[in-house]
Protein backbone atom coordinates (compact mmCIF):
# COMPACT_ATOMS: atom_id res chain seq x y z
CA UNK A 1 0.00 0.00 0.00
CA UNK A 2 1.12 3.01 -0.98
CA UNK A 3 -0.58 6.72 0.44
CA UNK A 4 0.02 10.45 -0.90
CA UNK A 5 -1.41 12.77 1.42
CA UNK A 6 -1.33 15.78 -1.34
CA UNK A 7 -2.50 18.45 0.68
CA UNK A 8 -1.27 19.06 4.61
CA UNK A 9 -0.22 21.56 6.68
CA UNK A 10 2.35 20.24 9.29
CA UNK A 11 3.73 23.87 9.67
CA UNK A 12 0.52 24.63 11.63
CA UNK A 13 1.29 25.49 15.54
CA UNK A 14 -0.84 22.29 16.64
CA UNK A 15 2.11 20.23 15.40
CA UNK A 16 4.52 22.22 16.88
CA UNK A 17 4.71 19.51 20.52
CA UNK A 18 5.03 16.53 18.14
CA UNK A 19 5.57 17.49 14.58
CA UNK A 20 9.11 15.75 14.26
CA UNK A 21 7.51 12.37 16.29
CA UNK A 22 4.14 12.28 13.79
CA UNK A 23 6.59 12.63 10.54
CA UNK A 24 8.88 9.73 11.76
CA UNK A 25 5.76 7.47 11.68
CA UNK A 26 4.16 7.72 8.13
CA UNK A 27 6.47 5.38 6.73
CA UNK A 28 4.66 2.52 8.83
CA UNK A 29 1.59 3.93 8.48
CA UNK A 30 1.32 3.69 4.55
CA UNK A 31 2.43 7.66 3.90
CA UNK A 32 5.07 7.47 1.25
CA UNK A 33 4.84 10.91 -0.16
CA UNK A 34 3.33 14.12 1.90
CA UNK A 35 2.65 17.70 0.31
CA UNK A 36 3.28 20.25 2.78
CA UNK A 37 0.98 23.21 1.45
CA UNK A 38 2.16 27.17 2.08
CA UNK A 39 -0.72 29.82 2.86
CA UNK A 40 1.50 32.34 3.50
CA UNK A 41 5.22 33.81 2.93
CA UNK A 42 5.58 32.93 6.48
CA UNK A 43 4.32 29.41 6.31
CA UNK A 44 5.90 28.75 2.62
CA UNK A 45 9.41 29.75 4.08
CA UNK A 46 8.37 26.83 6.88
CA UNK A 47 7.40 24.33 4.27
CA UNK A 48 10.03 24.55 2.20
CA UNK A 49 12.19 24.02 5.23
CA UNK A 50 10.52 21.24 6.63
CA UNK A 51 10.20 19.44 2.64
CA UNK A 52 13.87 19.94 2.81
CA UNK A 53 14.48 17.97 6.38
CA UNK A 54 12.32 14.73 4.85
CA UNK A 55 12.72 13.13 1.58
CA UNK A 56 9.35 11.94 1.12
CA UNK A 57 7.84 15.60 1.86
CA UNK A 58 7.17 18.05 -0.67
CA UNK A 59 6.30 21.80 -0.67
CA UNK A 60 3.92 24.41 -2.69
CA UNK A 61 4.74 28.26 -1.50
CA UNK A 62 1.67 30.76 -2.17
CA UNK A 63 -0.53 33.09 -0.75
CA UNK A 64 -3.70 31.93 0.79
CA UNK A 65 -7.06 34.40 -0.83
CA UNK A 66 -8.04 35.59 3.45
CA UNK A 67 -4.41 36.94 3.38
CA UNK A 68 -5.20 38.54 -0.18
CA UNK A 69 -6.43 42.41 1.45
CA UNK A 70 -3.09 42.75 2.26
CA UNK A 71 -0.67 41.66 -0.08
CA UNK A 72 1.67 43.89 -2.30
CA UNK A 73 4.09 43.19 -5.57
CA UNK A 74 6.59 42.78 -3.50
CA UNK A 75 4.56 39.91 -2.20
CA UNK A 76 4.15 38.46 -5.14
CA UNK A 77 8.04 38.61 -6.26
CA UNK A 78 8.75 36.52 -3.17
CA UNK A 79 6.86 33.86 -4.22
CA UNK A 80 7.97 33.75 -6.83
CA UNK A 81 11.76 33.65 -5.35
CA UNK A 82 10.41 30.61 -3.07
CA UNK A 83 8.81 28.49 -5.66
CA UNK A 84 12.73 28.81 -7.34
CA UNK A 85 14.72 28.28 -3.79
CA UNK A 86 14.35 24.57 -3.89
CA UNK A 87 13.70 21.82 -6.06
CA UNK A 88 11.22 20.45 -3.72
CA UNK A 89 9.12 23.39 -4.31
CA UNK A 90 6.20 21.43 -6.41
CA UNK A 91 3.37 23.85 -6.82
CA UNK A 92 1.77 27.37 -6.16
CA UNK A 93 -0.31 26.94 -3.78
CA UNK A 94 -2.81 27.53 -1.85
CA UNK A 95 -4.71 30.00 -3.87
CA UNK A 96 -8.13 30.84 -4.89
CA UNK A 97 -11.17 32.15 -3.63
CA UNK A 98 -12.63 32.29 -0.25
CA UNK A 99 -15.64 34.48 0.36
CA UNK A 100 -17.40 32.43 3.06
CA UNK A 101 -16.43 34.68 5.99
CA UNK A 102 -17.97 38.43 5.74
CA UNK A 103 -14.52 39.27 7.18
CA UNK A 104 -12.36 38.16 5.01
CA UNK A 105 -10.52 40.11 1.62
CA UNK A 106 -12.51 42.00 -0.95
CA UNK A 107 -13.83 40.32 -3.89
CA UNK A 108 -11.39 42.33 -5.65
CA UNK A 109 -8.25 41.78 -3.83
CA UNK A 110 -8.67 38.22 -3.84
CA UNK A 111 -9.35 37.57 -7.66
CA UNK A 112 -6.44 39.94 -7.70
CA UNK A 113 -4.15 38.02 -5.71
CA UNK A 114 -5.45 34.27 -7.26
CA UNK A 115 -4.56 35.84 -10.88
CA UNK A 116 -1.36 37.29 -9.94
CA UNK A 117 -0.30 33.80 -8.83
CA UNK A 118 -1.53 31.82 -11.73
CA UNK A 119 0.56 34.12 -13.41
CA UNK A 120 3.60 32.96 -11.25
CA UNK A 121 2.71 29.30 -11.54
CA UNK A 122 2.79 29.58 -15.81
CA UNK A 123 5.66 31.44 -15.96
CA UNK A 124 7.89 28.73 -13.83
CA UNK A 125 5.77 26.20 -15.22
CA UNK A 126 4.40 24.22 -12.24
CA UNK A 127 0.81 23.54 -11.00
CA UNK A 128 -1.58 24.95 -8.53
CA UNK A 129 -3.51 24.49 -5.49
CA UNK A 130 -6.77 25.87 -5.59
CA UNK A 131 -8.72 26.62 -2.52
CA UNK A 132 -12.77 27.38 -3.67
CA UNK A 133 -14.84 27.84 -1.18
CA UNK A 134 -18.26 29.97 -1.82
CA UNK A 135 -16.34 31.48 -4.90
CA UNK A 136 -19.67 32.17 -6.63
CA UNK A 137 -18.55 31.05 -9.75
CA UNK A 138 -15.54 32.92 -9.66
CA UNK A 139 -12.93 30.34 -9.66
CA UNK A 140 -13.78 28.61 -12.41
CA UNK A 141 -14.73 31.87 -14.20
CA UNK A 142 -10.59 32.67 -13.51
CA UNK A 143 -9.82 29.29 -14.37
CA UNK A 144 -11.01 29.53 -17.93
CA UNK A 145 -10.31 32.65 -18.46
CA UNK A 146 -6.56 31.94 -17.90
CA UNK A 147 -6.75 28.78 -19.55
CA UNK A 148 -5.44 27.01 -16.06
CA UNK A 149 -5.29 23.09 -17.19
CA UNK A 150 -2.13 22.27 -14.47
CA UNK A 151 -4.06 22.56 -11.24
CA UNK A 152 -6.04 20.21 -8.81
CA UNK A 153 -9.06 21.80 -6.79
CA UNK A 154 -8.74 20.60 -2.86
CA UNK A 155 -10.87 20.03 -0.56
CA UNK A 156 -13.70 19.26 -2.86
CA UNK A 157 -17.16 21.00 -2.15
CA UNK A 158 -19.10 21.48 -5.09
CA UNK A 159 -21.62 19.55 -7.31
CA UNK A 160 -21.11 16.60 -10.18
CA UNK A 161 -21.97 19.09 -12.56
CA UNK A 162 -18.85 20.89 -11.77
CA UNK A 163 -16.68 18.63 -11.06
CA UNK A 164 -17.59 17.45 -14.75
CA UNK A 165 -16.70 20.82 -16.17
CA UNK A 166 -13.04 20.69 -13.77
CA UNK A 167 -12.19 17.05 -15.36
CA UNK A 168 -12.78 18.14 -18.65
CA UNK A 169 -10.90 21.21 -18.70
CA UNK A 170 -7.95 18.74 -17.81
CA UNK A 171 -8.05 19.65 -13.32
CA UNK A 172 -7.56 17.28 -10.95
CA UNK A 173 -9.50 17.15 -8.13
CA UNK A 174 -8.91 16.21 -4.53
CA UNK A 175 -10.86 15.22 -1.47
CA UNK A 176 -10.44 15.15 2.18
CA UNK A 177 -12.09 13.30 5.16
CA UNK A 178 -15.58 15.03 4.43
CA UNK A 179 -16.30 12.22 2.20
CA UNK A 180 -16.22 9.81 5.32
CA UNK A 181 -19.15 12.15 6.76
CA UNK A 182 -22.91 10.75 6.97
CA UNK A 183 -23.79 14.07 5.48
CA UNK A 184 -21.07 13.82 2.70
CA UNK A 185 -23.78 13.43 -0.28
CA UNK A 186 -22.50 16.27 -2.33
CA UNK A 187 -18.97 15.43 -2.16
CA UNK A 188 -20.20 11.87 -2.88
CA UNK A 189 -22.43 12.59 -5.80
CA UNK A 190 -18.93 14.42 -6.89
CA UNK A 191 -16.52 11.52 -6.52
CA UNK A 192 -18.92 9.52 -8.40
CA UNK A 193 -18.18 11.19 -11.74
CA UNK A 194 -14.90 11.80 -11.34
CA UNK A 195 -12.55 9.45 -13.47
CA UNK A 196 -10.07 7.57 -11.11
CA UNK A 197 -7.41 8.95 -13.28
CA UNK A 198 -8.11 12.58 -12.06
CA UNK A 199 -8.44 12.11 -8.49
CA UNK A 200 -6.27 12.85 -5.39
CA UNK A 201 -6.40 12.62 -1.74
CA UNK A 202 -5.62 14.48 0.97
CA UNK A 203 -6.29 14.81 5.17
CA UNK A 204 -5.97 19.30 5.08
CA UNK A 205 -4.66 18.27 7.95
CA UNK A 206 -4.78 19.68 11.20
CA UNK A 207 -8.55 20.00 10.16
CA UNK A 208 -11.31 18.23 8.36
CA UNK A 209 -10.45 14.48 10.36
CA UNK A 210 -12.10 11.73 8.64
CA UNK A 211 -14.21 8.92 10.66
CA UNK A 212 -13.82 7.58 13.41
CA UNK A 213 -11.10 10.98 14.24
CA UNK A 214 -14.07 13.95 13.55
CA UNK A 215 -13.57 16.79 15.78
CA UNK A 216 -9.69 16.28 16.69
CA UNK A 217 -6.91 17.16 15.28
CA UNK A 218 -6.20 15.61 12.21
CA UNK A 219 -2.57 14.60 10.15
CA UNK A 220 -1.38 12.57 7.37
CA UNK A 221 -2.02 8.80 8.92
CA UNK A 222 -5.36 9.34 8.68
CA UNK A 223 -5.06 9.77 4.92
CA UNK A 224 -6.11 5.97 4.92
CA UNK A 225 -9.98 6.34 5.82
CA UNK A 226 -10.05 8.81 3.36
CA UNK A 227 -8.68 5.85 0.71
CA UNK A 228 -11.01 3.70 2.36
CA UNK A 229 -14.28 5.51 1.79
CA UNK A 230 -13.03 6.39 -2.22
CA UNK A 231 -12.69 2.65 -3.20
CA UNK A 232 -15.88 1.92 -1.60
CA UNK A 233 -17.46 4.60 -3.17
CA UNK A 234 -15.48 3.59 -6.64
CA UNK A 235 -16.15 0.14 -6.05
CA UNK A 236 -12.49 -0.41 -6.27
CA UNK A 237 -10.17 -2.77 -4.35
CA UNK A 238 -8.26 -0.40 -1.37
CA UNK A 239 -5.02 -1.24 -2.44
CA UNK A 240 -5.27 -0.15 -6.33
CA UNK A 241 -7.17 2.48 -5.19
CA UNK A 242 -4.03 3.92 -2.95
CA UNK A 243 -1.28 3.17 -6.11
CA UNK A 244 -3.69 4.88 -8.59
CA UNK A 245 -3.85 8.00 -6.07
CA UNK A 246 -0.31 8.00 -5.60
CA UNK A 247 0.88 7.87 -8.78
CA UNK A 248 -1.45 10.57 -9.78
CA UNK A 249 0.05 12.32 -7.22
CA UNK A 250 3.52 12.08 -8.24
CA UNK A 251 2.75 12.85 -11.72
CA UNK A 252 0.93 15.70 -10.88
CA UNK A 253 3.65 17.35 -9.02
CA UNK A 254 6.44 15.88 -11.10
CA UNK A 255 7.89 13.89 -9.07
CA UNK A 256 10.01 11.20 -9.93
Amino acid sequence: MKLFDTHAHLDDGQFDIDREQLISEMRENGVNKIMEVGSDLKSSEKAIDIAENHDFIYCSVGIHPEFAETVTDKDFETVCKLAQHSKKVKAIGEIGIDYHYNDCSSREKQISCFENQIDIANELDLPIIVHDRDSKGDVLKILKEKKVTNGVVHCFSGSAETAKILVNMGLMISFTGVITFKNARKAIEALKVIPVERLMIETDSPYMAPEPYRGRRNDSRYVKYIAQKMAEVKGMDFEELCNITYENGKKFFNID
